[in-house]
């Protein structure tokens, strides 16, 4: 554990490229592709118990899947944990059990009232040394406070989470190449951006000096997307196109799962 812990901080130089799964079907998808480590994603997860996103699903569900997906890979996994649920320090040690060696950590739980991350870090770097911390703040993401002061409040939070022992700082919600590469130079420290709709390419996020790139629950939310298409073609045409062009073969799926 230890090792894919000094493993997982380590792959942050230059970039690692974030594999975000749900299940133990797609953490392994990720891992046969060549991704060196991977993530789970909460909403995925929820989502596909049947919660919206938003600390809504228990703790013991959410790293029940984390557990599943940790012990079927060889690679680190790292644990979206949301806020942390209502004990962030028994969450960390729990990750732990699970078999994952990170965890991110949001500042806030589903509203946007922000939490001061600075004490549930430190008290998590004292209880779970070796885990590997992904601080973030939903600023950006979700549009808190005024437009003209969200990059200045987004450093000041993300330098005060980087002196209390965060390894990696998480800003969802920037996508343009100006803002990302003010941030790195502002921060002085590992930057997480997620990847989405309008973010620029895995090449240009490496020369921007961005440290991680993960993808948060958007393969789960292109999947259903799908699932969405065929449930359509089924029901109004009767065929099965979308169904049947690029699935994986079953024999496949059994060997990947073996």
């Amino acid at each position: 554990m230890e090792n894919k812990a000094d493993l997982l901080r380590s792959l942050h130089r230059p970039t690692l490229v974030i594999g975000n799964a749900w299940d133990v079907a797609g953490a392994r998808i990720f891992e046969r592709a060549g991704f060196a480590a991977i993530g789970s994603s909460s909403a995925g997860v929820a989502f596909a118990l049947g919660y919206p996103d938003g600390q809504k699903i228990s703790r013991e569900e959410m790293l029940e899947v984390v557990a599943r997906m940790a012990k079927a890979v060889k690679i680190p996994v790292t644990a979206d944990v949301e806020a942390g649920y209502d004990d962030p320090v028994e969450t960390a040690h729990r990750v732990w059990a699970a078999g994952a060696v990170g965890m991110n950590l949001e500042d806030t739980a589903g509203s946007e009232e922000l939490i001061d991350l600075r004490p549930i870090i430190r008290s998590i770097r004292a209880a779970v040394p070796k885990m590997v911390i992904n601080a973030r703040t939903d600023i950006f993401l979700n549009q808190i406070g005024d437009a003209a002061t969200r990059f200045d409040r987004a450093v000041e939070r993300l330098r005060m989470y980087r002196d209390a022992g965060a390894d990696c700082l998480f800003a969802p919600g920037v996508r343009d190449r100006e803002t990302i590469g003010q941030l790195v130079a502002a921060l002085q420290a590992p930057l997480n951006i997620l990847a989405t709709a309008g973010s620029p390419p895995i090449a240009e996020m490496k020369s921007l000096g961005v440290a991680r790139v993960s993808v948060g629950s958007g393969p789960m939310r292109a999947t259903l997307g799908l699932c969405d298409r065929i449930a359509r073609e089924l029901h109004d045409q009767g065929t099965y196109t979308s169904m049947i062009e690029g699935a994986i073969p079953y024999a496949d799926v059994n060997r990947l799962l073996s």
